[in-house]
C-alpha cells in the first residue's frame, strides 16, 4: 500500500453508503488522499455482485466505485456494533450517508445526534427529494429521477417515447457535487472552526445541471413559448458517418464553418444567409447539420482529421467503448493502469482525472475485500482482540 499524498491526506470519513451515488462521493475523497473507511453490512454493498469477478463479491462494479477505501462489516441491528460506530464518527472529520433521511434519525445518525458528540464534523447525505418536503422519505433511485426531472425526455427514441440514458448520470453526478459540497464545508471549518449539515437531493442537482441550457424560454417567464436549446435537440447533432466510420466534429466561428464548408466542397454556403451569421446557424440548425450528415461521407475518418485538426476544428473518431483501449490519446496519458490486486490478480482501473501540482493525489488502497479491515480499523479506535470479536462476530 503507497502513502495517501493527496489534498485531504489526513482528513477522515466515516462511509455509510451504498450502490453508486454514495459510493462515488466517497472514492473522490478517497482518490484525494482521505482515509474512507467504508462500513458495509454484513452482507456486504449491493454493487460487490454486479458484473464480472474472479472472485464472489468483489465485481467489476463495485471495483470502479470502491477503492481507496478500508472496509468495515458491521450488523447495525446488534448495539455494540452501534457503539463501534459511533465511537469512529467521534473521531472522524466527515460523515457520509445516502439513507433516506428518516432511517438516519431511527439508527441516531441524524445530524443533530452527532454534531452533540463531535461539534466539529462535516455531516453529508444525499437522497432523493429536498429534505423537509413531502417527497423525503420517498424511495430514489437513478432511473426514477431521471424521468421524474425530464432528462430520460431529452433522450427520446424516434417514436417520441422518452428513454433513459445508459448510464448512471444522476448517481455519479450528485455524487460528484456531493464530494465537492464537501471539500467546501471543510474549507470553511479550517477558518472558522464549525461542522456543518450538507444535505443533496438527487432531484434538484440533476435539474440544475440539466437545465442550464435546456430552461430556455422559461428563463423569461414564457415557458410556454419553448423549452430546450434547439441545437441540443436536432437529430442531426450526433457523430457523423464516414466512409469507414464515424466522427465526432463541431464547428462555432464562421471562420470554422466556412473551412468545413469549403471541405465538404460546398463553399458556397459560407455566404449562404442561412449559414453565415451565428444568429442564421441557430435558426437553421437542422438544415445546418444535415450538411454535415451529407457533407462526412465524403471521407475516411483518418482524412477528415488530418483536414480538421490543422484547422482547429474540434473533431475526434467517434470511439466505441472497446475502441477506447485503442485510443492514442488515452494510451499517452496512461489512463488505464494495470495493477496486481491482492485478492483479484491482475486487474485495470482509470486514472484520476485531476492534477495537483503540490498535493498530488494517488491510489494508494484497491477495492478491499469485505470487511477486511476490521480487526485493524477497530483496533485504531482502541478495542481489545476480545472486543472486537464481540462486535464482528
Amino acid at each position: 500500500m503507497d502513502k495517501p499524498t493527496g489534498p485531504l491526506a489526513g482528513i477522515r470519513v466515516i462511509d455509510v453508503t451504498t450502490v453508486v451515488l454514495g459510493p462515488f462521493a466517497t472514492q473522490v475523497l478517497g482518490d484525494m488522499g482521505a482515509d474512507v473507511i467504508k462500513i458495509e453490512t454484513t452482507e456486504g454493498d449491493y454493487t460487490r455482485f454486479i458484473g464480472p469477478s474472479r472472485t464472489e463479491g468483489m465485481s467489476a462494479y463495485f471495483a470502479t466505485l470502491n477503492r481507496n477505501k478500508r472496509s468495515l462489516a458491521l450488523d447495525l441491528k446488534k448495539p455494540a456494533a452501534i457503539a463501534a460506530l459511533l465511537k469512529l464518527i467521534d473521531t472522524a472529520d466527515v460523515f457520509v450517508h445516502n439513507m433516506r433521511l428518516g432511517a438516519a434519525k431511527r439508527l441516531g445518525l441524524d445530524y443533530e445526534s452527532l454534531a452533540k458528540r463531535n461539534p466539529k464534523l462535516i455531516y453529508a447525505a444525499a437522497s432523493g427529494f429536498r429534505e423537509g418536503s413531502s417527497m423525503q422519505e420517498f424511495p430514489a433511485y437513478d432511473d426514477l429521477i431521471q424521468g421524474m426531472s425530464g432528462t430520460a425526455s431529452l433522450n427520446a427514441g424516434p417514436d417520441g417515447a422518452p428513454r433513459y440514458f445508459p448510464t448512471v448520470v444522476v448517481d455519479k453526478l450528485t455524487g460528484s457535487t456531493l464530494a465537492s459540497m464537501i471539500g467546501m464545508a471543510l474549507f470553511h471549518r479550517e477558518r472558522t472552526g464549525q461542522g456543518q449539515a450538507i444535505h443533496l437531493p438527487m432531484m434538484e442537482t440533476i435539474l440544475s445541471f440539466m437545465l442550464v441550457e435546456h430552461l430556455w424560454n422559461g428563463v423569461l417567464g414564457d415557458p410556454e413559448k419553448g423549452l430546450g436549446y434547439p441545437r441540443m435537440l436536432t437529430p442531426h447533432r450526433r457523430p457523423y458517418q464516414t466512409k469507414d466510420g464515424f466522427i465526432s466534429v463541431i464547428a462555432v466561428s464562421d471562420k470554422q464553418w466556412k473551412t468545413l464548408f469549403e471541405a465538404m466542397g460546398v463553399p458556397v454556403l459560407a455566404t449562404d444567409p442561412r449559414f453565415a451569421t451565428l444568429a442564421g446557424r441557430s435558426d437553421n440548425v437542422d438544415a445546418l447539420y444535415g450538411t454535415l450528415t451529407e457533407g462526412m461521407r465524403l471521407r475516411t475518418t483518418a482524412e477528415w482529421l488530418d483536414i480538421l485538426r490543422p484547422n482547429d476544428i474540434p473533431c475526434g473518431p467517434a470511439n466505441s467503448l472497446l475502441d477506447l483501449f485503442d485510443d492514442d490519446y488515452l494510451r499517452e496519458t496512461n489512463f488505464f493502469q494495470k495493477a496486481d490486486h491482492p485478492v483479484e490478480g491482475k486487474v485495470v482501473m482509470t486514472a484520476i482525472p485531476a492534477r495537483f501540482s503540490e498535493t498530488p493525489p494517488n491510489v494508494h488502497r484497491l477495492w478491499p475485500t469485505l470487511g477486511e479491515h476490521n480487526r485493524e480499523v477497530l483496533r485504531e479506535a482502541g478495542y481489545a482482540e476480545t472486543e472486537i470479536d464481540d462486535i464482528v462476530s
